[in-house]
């Protein structure tokens, strides 16, 4: 099956001929990053046995770089694992937040300052709606991850966002929000808009938007989470530490044609999307987001701040509360094999010989042999 690293060879090239003249620093560091992923570039080790002594073979190095397909499993399923003790057993609801076209656009070449404000205003819209009497009247939880793409991996930033049904009183006291919807989403996505508008004439005075940008109304939904919050989380998981889409998703790729399948998020029906290697590449990392930006944020009783809070709601709601945490670990993916000697099947391997990215890997050494001489 080919993957996202075959493709980056085969075309790495002539999209570097094409666009490196303007390609952004993260860019062009995913690009060199996804390429020495796993491969002698990226600098590694040589296992030796504790018990025999015995020299493995190499191991290299993952890259890390949040824009790529093959890192990051084990680390996404430890947040997944850390998210899960933080659930509480009441319902949830899964809110998106879209921008208009033109704000898109600022966005694109913009991505550092246009990115944080959507984040910001996303946040303080949600939890300001919140405190209204007529909408909980209180303070609540909030989990945001930005997602930048759609499933034909166009530019189209949105904010996913996961909301415990608790609000929590200005007295100290808390009530389960018993609505199919945590706030109503036109009076939202309003304040939405308005607060991004505030954000980015501050931020951004010299850049202005047709005054459409702000007159149109935008697309947000809401719902509540009837098959548990663990499956949103599953969802959000996949997209937290890697790049916009998995090696799962590429049907074909020969002939500098690139075919990606998908499923309509409207309709739920499969479609594929052909285009050449250059132009899949350039949709891919479009999507790598400026060094050090934080995709994802935890506001109100999700916050670390207040998770002495948090976790004083999990007592109070103990009979329920691990509930969800079971579901998912049921659900978890099983441990990667842990790896054995090859002369004598123990465990007990011990990293030696290190070599950093760039420098030359070690001779691979001769073990001892199988019986004595």
């Amino acid at each position: 099956m080919p993957k996202v690293v075959d493709i980056f060879r085969d075309g790495g090239d002539a999209y570097l001929s094409e666009f490196e003249p303007h390609m952004l620093p993260s860019h062009r560091r995913a690009l060199s990053d996804i390429l020495a992923c796993r491969t002698p570039a990226m600098g590694g080790h040589v296992p030796v046995c504790a018990d025999c002594g015995t020299p493995q073979p190499h191991v290299y190095h993952s890259c890390r770089n949040r824009a790529c397909p093959q890192c990051h499993v084990q680390r996404t399923q430890k947040w997944l694992d850390a998210r899960a003790r933080d659930l509480l057993p009441v319902p949830y609801y899964h809110i998106i937040m879209t921008v208009s076209p033109d704000v898109r656009v600022v966005a694109r070449q913009h991505q550092e300052v246009v990115l944080d404000a959507i984040m910001c205003a996303a946040a303080a819209s949600l939890h300001t709606l919140a405190l209204d009497p007529r909408f909980g009247g209180g303070r609540i939880g909030s989990l945001m991850v930005l997602h930048t793409w759609t499933r034909a991996l166009m530019w189209h930033p949105h904010v996913h966002i996961l909301i415990p049904a608790v609000v929590m009183r200005s007295d100290g006291t808390w009530v389960v929000h018993p609505g199919r919807a945590l706030v109503p989403t036109q009076p939202l996505m309003k304040m939405f808009r308005g607060k991004l508008n505030d954000l980015l004439q501050r931020r951004l005075p010299g850049v202005t938007l047709p005054p459409a940008a702000w007159s149109t109304a935008w697309v947000g939904k809401s719902r509540r989470c009837d098959e548990g919050p663990e499956k949103v989380l599953q969802y959000l998981a996949r997209y937290v530490f890697r790049g916009p889409m998995s090696d799962r998703r590429i049907l074909q790729a020969e002939n500098g044609r690139v075919v990606i399948g998908y499923r309509d998020s409207e309709t739920q029906k499969p479609g594929t999307v052909t285009l050449s290697t250059t132009e899949f590449m350039r949709r891919y990392l479009q999507h790598t987001l400026p060094r050090g930006f934080h995709k994802v944020r935890y506001h109100g009783l999700w916050a670390p701040a207040n998770r002495r809070i948090l976790y004083s709601l999990q007592l109070q709601m103990a009979p329920g509360m691990l509930e969800a945490a079971d579901r998912m670990a049921r659900n978890a993916p099983p441990p990667p094999p842990v790896p054995t000697c090859v002369h004598c099947g123990s465990t007990r391997l011990q990293p030696r010989h290190l070599w950093l990215r760039g420098q030359k890997p070690p001779a691979q050494a001769r073990g001892p042999p199988l019986t004595p001489p």
